[in-house]
C-alpha cells in the first residue's frame, strides 16, 4: 500500500560537521518535528509475539546537506515563507541540556546564528522551494 502526503519533513545539515554531530543534530531536530504536531506520529509497532514498540513518524524524513552559505540561504527561504523550523547551532555542541541550549540561542541575532542544521515540516510545495538546489545527504 503506497501513501502520499501533502506535507514533507526535511532536515538540512551543514556538510562540514563530523558524522557523530550529523547524527546528533538529526536526532534533536527530529524530536522538534515530532513534538510540534502529534498527528505526525503513527501508532505503536507490534510484533507477532505481541511486544509493543514506540510509534514513529507516519511519513519519510528526507535529509539534505549544504555548505554554510547553502544552509543560510535555505534558512532564509524558510523564514521568508514563515515556515516553522527547528534550528541547531554550533554552540549547542557545548551544552548539555535544553535550558542551556535555549540560553545559547537566545542572545544571538538571527543573522548571526551559526547554523549547522535545521528541520521543517510543511506543505510540499513551500518545502521544495526551501530545498531548491540542495543535495540529499549521502
Amino acid at each position: 500500500m503506497s501513501m502520499t502526503f501533502d506535507t514533507k519533513i526535511a532536515i538540512i545539515l551543514r556538510d562540514d560537521v563530523e558524522q557523530w554531530q550529523a547524527l546528533n543534530i538529526t536526532a534533536f531536530l527530529s524530536s522538534a518535528i515530532a513534538g510540534a504536531d502529534p498527528d505526525v506520529i503513527g501508532e505503536d509497532y507490534i510484533d507477532a509475539d505481541d511486544n509493543h514498540y514506540l510509534p514513529m513518524f507516519i511519513q519519510p524524513v528526507m535529509v539534505f546537506q549544504a555548505d554554510a552559505a547553502g544552509i543560510r540561504k535555505a534558512y532564509e527561504r524558510a523564514m521568508s515563507r514563515e515556515i516553522p523550523i527547528a534550528i541547531f547551532t554550533e554552540e549547542l555542541f557545548a551544552t548539555g541540556n535544553d535550558i542551556d541550549n535555549r540560553g545559547a540561542v537566545r542572545p544571538v541575532p538571527a543573522d548571526d546564528l551559526n547554523l549547522v542544521g535545521f528541520a521543517l515540516r510543511a506543505k510540499k510545495k513551500p518545502v521544495d522551494k526551501v530545498l531548491k538546489g540542495l543535495k540529499l545527504h549521502p
